[in-house]
């Protein structure tokens, strides 16, 4: 394997990849969002530095369904963020995530810096209840019930809100094990379609786990739960921000 070869591998191992060159496609990607009231001081404490947090404390757990994605297959993920100000401007903050498919994993985290870990997340229709688990070593730390289907929302609105910056912290490190990459990441969806959109009352419960820490940022009060299916494209990201520079 000559130096061309290497560089035209899109990711490791080079005789194998876990994934192909992007940008990613998703169809029919399903979302349940639970928007609440958290913790300031474990707002701060998760919020990493230029980013404030947005008015109001508030934070999201969501449940994600990919049963169509470019690369990365048919899987789940689920896992919490919180409402950020960059330089002024509104944000999402990418906490913690933890899926079942390892390419999407790999590629998250070695890409964009999402923040990925191994678990098993179940978002599914039961009777009249959206609901949301994740287990993680076979212990269930989290779950999240939507109503179903209460109020329509406009397919254009959601778009809009989908299109907002989205930022991970990336953390990479050398092969002496001190830091090579600690970036802010931003990126942006693009080519979003939105086939159906709906609030409603929701819950969430958190337990802790010290491997997966969910509760880290506890729930103090619910502001409500957000369904929606959607098509979109995932680009490649922008350094926001690099603190080795």
């Amino acid at each position: 394997m000559n130096r061309d070869a290497i560089l035209k591998s899109a990711s490791m191992p080079a005789f194998s990849p876990s994934y192909p060159r992007g940008p990613y496609r998703f169809v029919r990607r399903e979302y349940l969002i639970v928007t609440y009231e958290t913790d300031a001081d474990a707002i701060r404490a998760a919020l990493p530095e230029p980013l404030e947090p947005a008015p109001g404390n508030l934070a999201f757990y969501e449940w994600m369904k990919m049963p169509d994605s470019t690369g990365f297959g048919d899987y789940e993920e689920s896992g919490s963020g919180i409402f950020a100000t960059y330089q002024g401007e509104p944000c999402n903050f990418s906490v913690q995530m933890y899926l079942d498919d390892e390419p999407p994993i790999t590629a998250g985290r070695e890409i964009w810096g999402f923040p990925k870990k191994y678990g098993v997340p179940r978002l599914k229709v039961m009777k009249d209840t959206l609901t949301g688990t994740l287990h993680y070593d076979e212990e269930r730390v989290a779950m999240g019930t939507m109503a179903y289907k209460h109020v329509t929302l406009d397919p254009a609105e959601v778009a809009k809100g989908l299109g907002k910056l989205n930022v991970n912290l990336k953390l990479l490190p050398d092969v002496d094990g001190s830091p090579k990459v600690a970036q802010l990441v931003g990126y942006n969806l693009e080519n979003i379609h939105v086939h159906g959109a709906w609030d409603g009352p929701a819950r969430l419960h958190l337990i802790p786990h010290v491997n997966c820490r969910v509760a880290d940022l506890p729930v103090k009060r619910i502001v409500g739960g957000r369904h929606q299916v959607v098509d979109f494209t995932l680009p490649y990201g922008r350094v926001l921000h690099d603190y080795l520079a």
